[in-house]
């Protein structure tokens, strides 16, 4: 059996030159999030860019909801995606950084596909609920400490054979350190024991970014 390669800065960056070329506004906001200090890393990998945009046309996605959006780039990335008449919802509760998204989403003339609601995801998702509003694909990247409850309702929210995709599932390796009883550590190990259990769903981690969990409901 073959060995894992380890990834380090320069395969990364190597693999990154030899895959799809991001869209200059994709890389407007990955050099506008290098300016902000260390919340950049709330941003998804160029990686995980690549990824979400084959598995979008892959599997002929046209409408996906998206819990955590920060400034827009995995929006955007899944905008640009989806087929002319897609369709992305995108949830945040932080009105500064969802402006900026807009603003970006704006630029690669994408407004028409995206619509952003402001308030707590939770909230959103029962209205979402309410309406009987159904997507493709839902990724999840937001708070960390809810990812339970933002599954369980997203489940709700997908038909047989929908894709739920959560992202920061191996939290930088801390996962496996059963030393590190860090809250958010312990509640991201806690989250894939429950989603690996879940018969509801048949699931995948894959180390592509900080890691992602590809979910397909049953």
């Amino acid at each position: 059996m073959g060995s894992n390669l380890t990834i380090n800065e320069e395969i990364e960056k190597y693999i990154n030159n030899h895959s799809l070329m991001l869209n200059p506004v994709q890389k407007e906001i990955i050099s506008y999030n290098e300016s902000l200090g260390d919340i950049k890393r709330m941003q998804i990998a160029v990686s995980q860019c690549h990824f979400l945009h084959l598995i979008i046309k892959t599997s002929k996605i046209k409408k996906i909801l998206e819990i955590g959006t920060f400034t827009g780039l995995s929006a955007l990335t899944m905008s640009l995606a989806l087929p002319d008449n897609g369709k992305l919802v995108a949830l945040d509760k932080n009105e500064e950084t969802s402006k900026i998204a807009v603003n970006f989403f704006k630029k690669a003339n994408q407004e028409n596909k995206i619509k952003t609601i402001i308030k707590p995801a939770l909230d959103s998702l029962k209205d979402l609920k309410h309406q009987n509003q159904k997507f493709d694909l839902i990724f999840i990247d937001a708070d960390k400490e809810n990812y339970k409850n933002y599954y369980d309702q997203s489940l709700d929210l997908v038909d047989t054979n929908g894709l739920i995709i959560i992202d920061n599932v191996l939290w930088h390796g801390e996962v496996i350190d059963e030393k590190n009883q860090d809250n958010l550590t312990v509640n991201i190990r806690e989250f894939n024991s429950y989603v690996n259990k879940d018969k509801r769903t048949e699931n995948l981690i894959i180390p592509v970014g900080d890691g992602l969990t590809i979910c397909r409901k049953l």
